[in-house]
């Protein structure tokens, strides 16, 4: 027992040695591209550190640790060890649509010292350097910020923003796209709009096919089966057939065009012909007790003429330069040149030539007409009425087969 004390005593002593030792910690300083390490005095700010380490430190320079930013008078946590970096202030030049503007900056990356700096940035903004790049030493940014616009699609309007050079650049990075024949106003390759609206047209064609009848026509054949003047059926006409294609445009849901883009005949009409007869059949027959051979019968309303001859207008003669009397009969103009000189019957009249061309206004009475002509000194015996006129033989060369 007579040892306990003095032990007790040496313990007491090395503990209150420990005690009145000093505390230190290891610093590790990261600096202008150099690591300088030191020891401190535990519970040193930073500010000592940086004093001992005998290093300055500017009024912009940042101070970090363990990646965040510190106040150079903050004292740090007790630790054994402690890593401190320094962020010297560097020139950051940024070009942007407004100028050239430069400033110092102490920031970690482009996008915080812009932010630091007052610019609002979006993710729509074009940065050159992307925003995430480290400033390490003087830098020069090209700033291209965004603008907010507004799409009208779809009946919806969708607010984005770009800073792209043209319509069709902020559609696509918005994600808007521009389906077939959709088309913006303004168009794709223009800048963007002074107003900031952009209006999607969204643009649906269709095409269909379409029927459409093709009436046929009616034209004439000359028949040797029919007598002369007759006329009959020789083919029934039949409409034809055309498939056409119609394409028509519509744009936000409203047609605005419709076209035939072509057509196509899948069935050609069929023409109606009708039968002109040239068949002549020479016929006898007693009329008015005169019997006559005729090639031709047909039915005309007849009138009668005298000569003009009054003062100072006189025209006794006849087209082809005969005395007008009885005997010599008047066509119109092409009825006549078809059938001068040739002898006709008309009956309640008698035989007759036909010598004169009927120059009057023939419209109510139409080309089927003659004129039965009378001279001034013989009596007129004649009513005007529709009479059945024979052609007499011979036949001539041109039976006029198809009446002018």
């Amino acid at each position: 027992m007579r040892y306990k004390r003095p032990v007790l005593f040496i313990l007491l002593a090395l503990l209150l040695i420990t005690s009145c030792q000093k505390k230190t910690s290891t610093v590790t300083l990261l600096v202008d591209g150099e690591m300088i390490n030191i020891q401190i005095a535990s519970q040193s700010t930073p500010e000592e550190i940086i004093v001992e380490a005998g290093i300055s430190l500017g009024e912009d320079d940042r101070l970090f640790y363990l990646g965040s930013a510190i106040a150079p008078d903050q004292p740090l946590p007790p630790a054994a060890s402690y890593t401190l970096s320094i962020r010297r202030v560097v020139p950051l030049t940024v070009n942007s649509p407004d100028g050239t503007q430069t400033f110092q900056t102490s920031a970690s990356t482009i996008g915080q010292a812009l932010a630091e700096a007052g610019f609002t940035l979006y993710a729509a903004d074009r940065l050159d350097p992307p925003a995430e790049t480290p400033i390490e030493a003087a830098l020069t940014v090209t700033y291209l910020p965004s603008r907010s616009l507004v799409v009208d699609v779809d009946g919806k309007q969708v607010e984005i923003r770009s800073a792209a050079a043209t319509v069709g650049q902020a559609l696509a990075e918005a994600g808007v796209a521009l389906v077939g024949l959709d088309y913006s106003v303004p168009a794709e390759s223009v800048p963007l709009p002074a107003n900031d609206l952009i209006r999607i047209v969204r643009v649906v064609e269709a095409v269909a096919l379409t029927e459409k009848a093709i009436p046929f026509k009616t034209r004439s054949e000359l028949s040797a089966d029919l007598e002369i003047d007759q006329q009959a059926l020789l083919q029934g006409g039949e409409a034809g057939l055309a498939i056409g294609r119609v394409r028509t445009r519509s744009e936000d849901g409203i047609q605005v065009a419709q076209e035939v883009e072509g057509e196509t005949i899948v069935r050609p009409p069929q023409d109606r012909i009708l039968g002109i007869g040239t068949k002549i059949v020479i016929r006898t027959a007693v009329v008015d007790g005169e019997t006559i051979t005729y090639w031709r019968a047909l039915n005309l309303f007849a009138t009668y003429y005298i000569p003009l001859c009054i003062p100072g207008d006189c025209h006794p003669n006849t087209a082809t330069g005969k005395p007008v009397q009885k005997g010599m009969v008047a066509f119109v103009y092409p009825w006549f040149l078809l059938f001068a000189h040739e002898r006709l019957f008309v009956p309640g009249y008698g035989f007759a030539t036909v010598e004169d061309n009927n120059g009057a206004n023939t419209t109510a009475r139409g080309t089927y007409w003659i004129d039965l002509g009378y001279s001034l000194t013989e009596p007129v015996d004649w009513v005007n009425q529709y009479v059945t006129v024979y052609f007499l033989t011979p036949v001539p060369a041109n039976p006029g087969y198809l009446l002018p």
